[in-house]
């Protein structure tokens, strides 16, 4: 790996130098724009709406758009002047809880690797973090812009993790949650089955790419002058069910089958699938027993006999 940037982390008086890595890496089979015909590159030119001349980068300058066809330009100076205290810090502010930190806020992860004579407060504040199972909330200026971050701890490893502004998150507005909508007793039980039957402890080497491998494949294919191999259909999500209970049941069912394990009874499954309103309570026990006819015992028997 290479360093994409060389500078401290600030732990107080404590200074600890350090270089950045990238700690991902998108695994994308990437394509070039081709003539179809030769499959020679396509290439574009920088060219001017103004004047229709082509561009250098050198005159090539920044613009805001104000609307109306104004515009601002800013100039490599302008930047320049910019305060950027962070450009080769990174400034511890404070130290949080990690359950505190919501994860829509991460952005992008690095590896932080310690200078030979940085070693030891680089073990020391790792250490520290994972006994107080804490998280530190830094602030730093990576490619012309400060940015907010959290220092953890994995593998043995200080990772940078920078993080979007509050601003830069979206409120999730949708009038249909506004609404009255509730799920029943049974179709949480039988949800809570589902969940259930499919829980496990999460392995992500146990998942792949099937889109990418698919396109690899056809990639080799076409290179080894062979047929190409269609890859099975994946199975169609079902359409919305009309009936949730039943769509629950049978995905539970799956589940359990899938795993191995033996199908639930159908008793189980109407017991979890009874509705609480249809299920009898003392109240409804002692209307009915008032409802229903009258047993005849002995004396009544011998009375109706007299009569007769």
């Amino acid at each position: 790996m290479r360093a994409i940037w060389k500078g401290a982390v600030s732990f107080g008086l404590v200074s600890i130098a350090v270089r950045l890595y990238s700690a991902t890496e998108e695994k994308d089979i990437r394509f070039h724009q081709v003539h179809r015909d030769d499959g020679g590159r396509i290439k574009y030119k920088r060219v001017c709406s103004v004047d229709g001349e082509e561009v250098a980068y050198d005159d090539i300058a920044k613009g805001y758009d104000l609307g109306g066809g104004e515009m601002v330009i800013l100039t490599d100076d302008d930047f320049a002047d910019l305060p950027l205290t962070t450009s080769r810090a990174i400034e511890v502010l404070e130290f949080v809880p990690t359950e505190q930190v919501d994860p829509i806020l991460y952005n992008k992860a690095y590896f932080l690797e310690p200078e030979q004579t940085a070693a030891k407060p680089y073990a020391l504040l790792r250490d520290a973090l994972t006994n107080t199972e804490r998280v530190a909330i830094v602030k730093v200026a990576l490619r012309q812009r400060e940015q907010l971050a959290t220092l953890r701890v994995r593998d043995n490893v200080l990772v940078l993790n920078t993080m979007l502004w509050p601003d830069e998150v979206r409120a999730a507005k949708f009038d249909i949650l506004d609404e009255d909508v509730t799920a029943r007793p049974a179709e949480l039980a039988m949800a809570g089955s589902l969940i259930e039957s499919m829980a496990a402890d999460f392995d992500p080497s146990t998942y792949t790419d099937n889109y990418r491998e698919a396109l690899q494949e056809v990639i080799d294919a076409k290179v080894a002058g062979r047929e190409v191999v269609q890859p099975e259909e994946a199975e169609e999500a079902p359409a919305a069910a009309v009936d949730l209970m039943a769509a629950l049941r049978a995905s539970v069912e799956r589940a359990r089958a899938a795993r191995g394990e033996e199908p639930a009874t159908p008793a189980a499954a109407e017991e979890e699938e009874e509705p609480e309103e249809k299920k009898p309570t003392p109240l409804k026990k002692a209307a009915a027993k008032k409802a229903a006819p009258a047993k005849a015992t002995p004396a009544k028997k011998a009375a109706a006999k007299k009569s007769a």
